[in-house]
């Protein structure tokens, strides 16, 4: 067969495309909505914090989980929580921002390298190919990198706002402003995606498959 593998490729690139617009279309309306209910998304991020440090805790005094790495977490999500305090807004260049970002990086390795390390010694632990490895399953270990790791940050991504000028749009050499005359703030998210249509709305024109006074 030599038609069928390319229907399949091709099937995969659009599935692909049309899975990662529903992605940015997801993230821009939540973005919108944390913008309208600003003082609700406070009040649950907080909250958030502190129910999985709880979980952190738990899972290190019941189900064995290491110290050092717990307190890790632990201060990470401390760290995540002191961006709580100009919610929703936030400069990238500020060093909580930045430690924050830093902080989900390491947090992922180190956790990784332990579940890694884990499975490992199961396996080498087994005498037989009928001994069953006591290790977490992909499902427990996917939720709680999604739940203890990538959460917090990802919601945090999602509501933290920034100035125009932080992202500034093509063909755009000012910030824009509200009727108060002060920097209008919008959503990473939505500064993100409106900067990524700009550059392929700019490409596009410049390669002559839109006019200029045509929008993306």
């Amino acid at each position: 067969m030599w038609i069928l593998p390319l229907v399949g490729y091709l099937g995969s690139v659009v599935g692909f495309c049309f899975l990662t617009l529903a992605i940015a279309s997801g993230l821009y309306y939540l973005s919108e909505l944390v913008e309208e209910h600003t003082v609700i998304a406070k009040r649950l991020l907080t909250r958030l914090i502190y129910a999985i440090i709880g979980l952190q805790l738990i899972l290190c005094l019941v189900d064995g989980f290491p110290l050092p790495l717990t307190l890790m977490g632990i201060a990470s999500h401390v760290v995540y929580l002191s961006n709580m305090r100009r919610f929703p807004f936030v400069r990238l260049t500020d060093p909580l921002f930045l430690a924050s970002c830093l902080l989900v990086l390491v947090n992922h390795y180190f956790w990784f390298r332990h579940f890694s390390s884990a499975q490992s010694r199961s396996y080498a632990a087994m005498n037989s190919m009928y001994d069953q490895p006591d290790i977490p399953s992909f499902t427990e270990i996917a939720s709680f990198f999604g739940l203890c790791v990538w959460f917090v940050p990802f919601a945090l991504f999602v509501s933290l706002s920034a100035s125009d000028n932080v992202l500034p749009t093509m063909g755009s050499t000012q910030p824009s402003h509200d009727s108060d005359g002060k920097n209008k703030r919008q959503s990473i998210v939505k500064l993100g995606v409106d900067h990524i249509l700009s550059a392929i709305g700019e490409v596009s024109r410049m390669a002559g498959w839109k006019k200029p006074e045509d929008g993306f």
